[in-house]
């Protein structure tokens, strides 16, 4: 298989099992896709704006060993691929544990934890604020659970036991892009708008840049849902 393949088997990867499953009886999470796509297609909006941004200002780059080619506003087709796909596998996942699962009696520490960590990571932004990718995602992450928390919802539970799920195939996919299972990365960070901290290959910056991903999915789903 041609390397210039790579990406786009990443993204194929992560989204294949999720939908297949989608059809399944136990799971049924199709009808569910009327609440998913518009909080979906809103959430890839702003990432790829961010990214975007991003590249023009070269905070990170596409390998071109790596994809296939096709390119808008400066980014690969598999990267706009990639604000779909992966929300879709998260908020999947998120169905069928709160389907079969009740974390609701841990509401109220979990509250605690979220105002906690939305105040640590807000600071720790504040103090990196030449690091553009650091700052930028741990403040905006920051205000998300800020938010969240204000809004007194009831699946932060879920949704943390979720995200720590989800960094199993986090740390494959995630750690192809970035060069750990294969000769060069896909993704190219510039370590001068970031920590310059990695999790083998992976920024440390890319696990608060998923959470964020993530929680703007599932909030776009359970509010549209419930209402």
């Amino acid at each position: 298989m041609q390397e210039k393949y790579t990406y786009l088997l990443v993204d194929f990867f992560c989204i294949i099992f999720p939908f297949l499953f989608s059809f399944h009886p136990k799971f049924k999470f199709y009808p569910q896709w009327k609440y998913f796509a518009m909080p979906a297609i809103l959430t890839a909006s702003f990432f790829i704006i961010w990214d975007i941004f991003f590249t023009s200002k070269g905070v990170w780059s596409f390998n071109p060993e790596f994809v296939v080619g096709i390119y808008f506003l400066g980014l690969p087709l598999e990267e706009y691929l990639f604000f779909l796909f992966i929300p879709y596998a998260c908020v999947f996942t998120y169905f069928c544990i709160t389907t079969y699962l009740d974390f609701s009696k841990y509401n109220k520490p979990v509250r605690l934890f979220t105002l906690v960590l939305a105040l640590l990571i807000m600071l720790f932004g504040e103090f990196h604020l030449s690091q553009w990718y650091t700052s930028s995602t741990f403040i905006l992450l920051a205000i998300a659970l800020f938010l969240i928390w204000l809004l007194k919802v009831d699946y932060l539970p879920s949704f943390f036991i979720t995200f720590l799920l989800i960094l199993i195939p986090f740390f494959i996919s995630n750690g192809i892009l970035t060069g750990s299972f294969i000769r060069q990365p896909v993704v190219l960070y510039n370590n001068n708008y970031n920590l310059g901290i990695r999790m083998s290959t992976i920024p440390v910056e890319d696990t608060f840049y998923g959470m964020l991903l993530m929680l703007m999915n599932v909030a776009g789903y359970e509010y549209l849902r419930k209402k």
